[in-house]
């Protein structure tokens, strides 16, 4: 029974992973689309679009090394070490971007263009949720944003606010994309992820609690009233 309970508990956290992965790779696919409209950007976009006009590079290196900085930063602030969620959310995003820039050709109208700057949000927001959902640790910028707001004892709201508006306008001085798309981004995303958190979240419990859990190890009820602890969550 032991054995079994283990191998059950490897295989979720491995399903959980997975879906994290899938959740980052979503979210950089959403991020492409925004980008390649070329209707504005997100604020952090808008500044690694800036720092790649400027500098050189690919906008999904400065991600990364953006996300590196970020996560020594807040690694000074809390004197802890980052989540290993959010290095890999640091790696995967930069090169999963610059992977969908390249497949994802440039359009020339504007309906076109509107349209993929649409379903980019939307993308983005379900990409957010898939990560979140699994629980796996939070990204580079927004472990931040927690970090900032233990320090500070500011509410939430107003230190991502911060954030964004300083990104934004950095990005904007350094020539980064800032229109319609970016608007609709900053004023837009927060409605998306409310809709698209929960249902990932159901869709992701409901992975991890019917297409991983046992019900019975030999044949037999084992767990009618969660005596072995087995069916409480895993984290």
């Amino acid at each position: 029974m032991r054995k079994a309970l283990n191998e059950w508990r490897t295989k979720r956290i491995l399903l959980r992973w997975f879906i994290f992965m899938i959740g980052v790779m979503i979210m950089s696919f959403g991020i492409a689309l925004m980008i390649r409209a070329e209707l504005g950007s997100a604020p952090w976009d808008v500044l690694h679009i800036g720092l790649t006009l400027q500098f050189g590079l690919t906008v999904g290196t400065w991600s990364i090394i953006l996300g590196f900085c970020i996560l020594a930063l807040t690694a000074l602030l809390t004197k802890e070490w980052p989540q290993l969620g959010a290095f890999l959310n640091m790696l995967l995003v930069g090169l999963f971007i610059d992977l969908f820039l390249w497949l994802i050709p440039i359009q020339d109208l504007l309906v076109i263009k509107l349209l993929m700057l649409l379903l980019g949000i939307v993308i983005i927001g379900y990409g957010i949720g898939l990560y979140i959902a699994p629980h796996c640790g939070a990204g580079p910028r927004d472990s931040l944003m927690l970090a900032l707001t233990k320090v500070t004892g500011w509410r939430v709201q107003w230190v991502r606010g911060g954030m964004e508006i300083i990104v934004l306008t950095i990005g904007w001085f350094l020539g980064g994309p800032v229109f319609i798309g970016t608007l609709l981004f900053c004023f837009g995303i927060g409605s998306v992820v409310g809709v698209t958190l929960p249902q990932c979240q159901r869709f992701v419990d409901y992975l991890l609690e019917r297409g991983m859990m046992y019900e019975n190890f030999d044949k037999g009820s084992l767990r009618t009233n969660h005596h072995d602890g087995a069916s409480q969550e895993v984290r």
